[in-house]
């Protein structure tokens, strides 16, 4: 079996703005994952986390809608220049839960288009 908990790129690096709460409960859940993955291993439960960085969901769009200006500042600090597609997210989930991640366990699988690998910062015009 595989069990997948959802966790966030924040748990591994922290937020640029204050959400000490869900933060630190993202990293719960990252350490979690890693002890069950490797206390139900031997029995063919893995256990993994997914760490998504932003996702293009109505809600961030609506939010981003009434501030052109704050979604162009968090745009910028991913490497991929753009939020992830909830299907792009769907298809990490499938993986995991699939044969050919077999001898995958108490990991966090990043999908956050390379923002949690270099925090980019926008160069001086």
């Amino acid at each position: 079996g595989s069990i997948i908990n959802t966790a966030s790129f924040v748990a591994s690096m922290g937020s640029a703005t204050s959400q000490i709460a869900y933060t630190a409960s993202k990293g719960g859940v990252l350490a979690m994952s890693r002890e069950l993955g490797v206390q139900f291993a031997r029995e063919g439960i893995r256990v993994n986390a997914l760490s998504p960085g932003p996702v293009n969901t109505p809600l961030l769009q609506e939010l981003f809608a009434k501030d052109a200006e704050r979604a162009a500042r968090r745009m910028v600090h991913i490497p991929m220049g753009r939020f992830a597609d909830a299907t792009e997210i769907a298809a990490a989930v499938a993986f995991l839960a699939s044969d050919d991640s077999s001898f995958i366990t108490a990991s966090n699988f990043l999908v956050d288009g390379g923002i949690s690998a270099a925090y980019v910062t926008p160069l001086d015009n």
